[in-house]
């Protein structure tokens, strides 16, 4: 069964910096793409950062140039470093894994919020 467990969400100021951690059980992590989504409220679940499994990286392009994503294929972890926080960043934040790129059929974490105060 695939697990993905998110971690280090919380409160933050803005301009501050916060690392998510999602760890994945249950399947050969390092043969799959990784991502990070969030869901704002009353707004639509988007796409933040993903990486593939051979590295290839892309980003919002709200995010880029202030979020990192990166794996660590040992640890079955995938990390996003967001530096430069704003109030507008704030949402849940949710890990997915799928085959590819596409997230069509990705299993999900159960989120972590972020809240960004000015």
């Amino acid at each position: 069964q695939v697990q993905l467990v998110e971690s280090g969400g919380g409160l933050v100021q803005a301009g501050g910096s916060l690392r998510l951690s999602c760890a994945a059980s249950g399947i050969i992590f390092s043969y799959n793409a990784m991502g990070w989504y969030r869901q704002a409220p009353g707004k639509q679940r988007e796409l933040v950062a993903a990486m593939s499994s051979g590295g290839t990286t892309m980003y919002a392009d709200s995010v880029k140039g202030r979020f990192i994503i990166s794996r660590d294929n040992a640890k079955n972890t995938v990390y996003l470093q967001m530096n430069s926080l704003k109030p507008e960043d704030t949402a849940v934040f949710y890990c997915a894994l799928d085959r590819n790129l596409s997230f069509m059929r990705a299993y999900w974490g159960q989120g972590t919020q972020v809240t960004v105060s000015s």
